[in-house]
């Protein structure tokens, strides 16, 4: 049984439900996993997905920021959410597909994203962020993948950890999301889990690869300033069936675009 699963910081699911079922009904992904949804627990659009035939929907949503979310059109075997450094933000939730072999559980995360001053003795987002990766790392060396399971991981994880996950590494090197203390603690989660970088599996370290380009570039298209901010990560198990990443870079250019883009990950049977 293939499986295709993509991730997506959609930036509001309300304002671009339009983005997403155009997603939906050109790319027919068997499940999408969302990010900063910014949508009250409740609330989410979940008609028009439904129609497309996305019946099964687990969301973790609140009023103005944040937000998860995995729409599917395969049943969820399990489903749950993780709180992290005694928030509840709403930055993950996890679901439980059936597959030919094993369970697959999927887990989908919204890392914050640490402001704009890489010093946590003042800046007291930067310094949530740290306490995030730290505690992430701790889990993924634990229980977040059951015993008889393959795992996923995407999500926005807001760090591009490799040199050439961003526009020019020199320049970004104090710049929030490509820090060493940031890039190092992604690596070591990577680790840690014995996880295997799908998107790097298939497009070599030396090539540049992006998934987000600032809202704040007159013409980010020409100027090609992006970095590597959303990931798909699997079990080692699982990572010989990736047969293919996409990374749709023209979803930039969509009328009211985010400006992160869809990731896609294609596993064979």
């Amino acid at each position: 049984m293939s499986l295709s699963v993509v991730t997506w910081n959609i930036n509001s699911v309300r304002l671009r439900i339009g983005l997403v079922t155009k997603l939906l009904e050109h790319w027919q992904p068997d499940v999408l996993c969302l990010q900063e949804t910014k949508c009250p627990q409740g609330q989410f659009p979940a008609a028009p997905l439904r129609a497309l035939g996305y019946e099964h929907i687990a969301e973790f949503g609140q009023k103005g920021y944040h937000g998860v979310a995995i729409l599917s059109r395969r049943p969820f075997l399990a489903q749950s959410v993780k709180p992290f450094c005694g928030k509840d933000d709403c930055r993950h939730i996890s679901v439980t597909l059936a597959a030919k072999q094993k369970p697959v559980t999927i887990h989908n995360l919204y890392v914050p994203a640490g402001g704009d001053e890489p010093d946590p003795t003042i800046n007291e987002k930067f310094a949530h962020k740290l306490q995030f990766i730290r505690e992430l790392d701790e889990w993924f060396g634990k229980d977040c993948v059951p015993k008889g399971h393959e795992g996923i991981v995407v999500g926005d994880l807001n760090i591009a950890p490799l040199e050439h996950d961003v526009w020019s590494h020199k320049d970004l090197l104090k710049v929030v999301s490509h820090t060493p203390i940031e890039t190092q603690g992604l690596l070591k989660i990577q680790k840690t889990g014995k996880w295997v970088d799908l998107m790097r599996q298939h497009v070599p370290p030396d090539r540049k690869l992006y998934t987000w380009w600032s809202y704040r570039a007159r013409d980010w298209e020409q100027s090609d300033r992006g970095r590597r901010l959303d990931h798909i990560w699997s079990t080692p198990g699982l990572a010989p069936k990736c047969q293919a990443i996409e990374v749709l870079k023209e979803a930039r250019g969509w009328e009211q675009p985010s400006d992160h883009v869809p990731v896609i990950a294609r596993f064979a049977s």
